[in-house]
């Protein structure tokens, strides 16, 4: 295998809101983070993931972004930001964001302008569909419980949204907004960040028709996942935002790949991958109960040693 710049670097998480605070507001902040370089330094760390940073009504954590190109002023400033990125750069260390790309915040100018024209341009960055018989277009359980479609007041017409209803997905099948999304990536990496943790990110493809599956609840719906473990061609647009970003930088990408086809992990992360590597959940989908993570079964040590074992293999 090519040896990569990451290859023998140490990354670790900082989740900005209770890092370090140090203007008495309670929330954490860029100035903390660069003020604590030479501790984390220190600790051996090589590569540092910021959490989201960007402005947000933070509905989910940041992870509901209304604008890709501003940092929230909870955190600070652009020009805060871009001291961290220097003062990383001075002690041979990385600065790596998430990236949300699968869906934006509500509030985002796009869906704002989506709204506003449910037969418009920017209905198209968007999943706009027509209800079925007063119901909603199908069937589908969103990550965050209730249904994936949501009423677009005054008309027949829901969007759709995988995680909250204050998160629309993107429609990654347009190519106007597939340019407008890697025009964005580019600009932060021409900035100097080193790379992106990619979220949600085999959530992109979707069937277009949007077809009901089983019910696997009482509820009458099914998880958003059946649909998403149905469909194919989600590794060529994998592939096209690789190509138009993170190859013609070098990035170091993390990809959250949670129901990946058993098959498609050389195409994920091989010599020639879409990422760079992707988290392991296969010991983590060992605390999924019936429901999800909030019932729990107890946690066997055997499997969880099979588990981590089976997927170090594999790699």
């Amino acid at each position: 295998m090519e040896k990569k710049w990451w290859h023998d670097k140490v990354a670790y998480q900082i989740y900005p809101k209770s890092f370090l605070d140090t203007n008495g507001d309670g929330i954490g902040d860029l100035r903390g983070i660069i003020s604590k370089l030479d501790y984390l330094k220190k600790l051996g760390i090589d590569i540092i993931w910021l959490s989201p940073i960007y402005k947000s009504p933070f509905v989910d954590q940041g992870y509901d972004i209304a604008d890709y190109y501003a940092i929230a002023e909870e955190f600070g400033t652009m020009e805060e930001f871009d001291e961290l990125l220097a003062e990383a750069k001075k002690r041979d260390m990385h600065i790596i964001m998430d990236l949300v790309i699968n869906h934006c915040s509500d509030k985002h100018e796009w869906f704002q302008k989506a709204l506003a024209d449910p037969e418009g341009e920017f209905a198209d960055y968007f999943y706009f569909r027509k209800g079925k018989n007063g119901n909603p277009p199908s069937n589908y359980r969103s990550y965050f419980g209730g249904s994936c479609w949501e009423k677009i007041p005054g008309t027949d017409k829901y969007y759709f949204h995988m995680f909250a209803k204050e998160q629309p997905d993107l429609n990654w099948e347009n190519p106007k907004l597939r340019q407008e999304l890697y025009h964005m990536i580019n600009w932060w990496l021409e900035k100097g960040l080193s790379g992106f943790r990619i979220d949600a990110i085999i959530n992109i493809k979707k069937d277009l028709n949007f077809p009901d599956f089983a019910p696997d609840g009482k509820d009458g719906l099914v998880s958003c996942c059946k649909m998403v473990e149905s469909v194919e061609g989600v590794g060529e647009l994998l592939e096209d935002l690789k190509e138009s970003t993170f190859e013609k930088y070098d990035a170091f990408t993390v990809g959250e790949v949670f129901n990946m086809k058993p098959d498609e992990l050389p195409e994920f992360i091989g010599e020639t991958g879409h990422f760079s590597t992707i988290f392991d959940f296969s010991a983590h989908m060992l605390s999924d109960g019936e429901h999800g993570w909030y019932d729990a079964p107890k946690l066997e040590f055997a499997k969880w040693r099979a588990a981590i074992i089976q997927a170090q293999l594999e790699t």
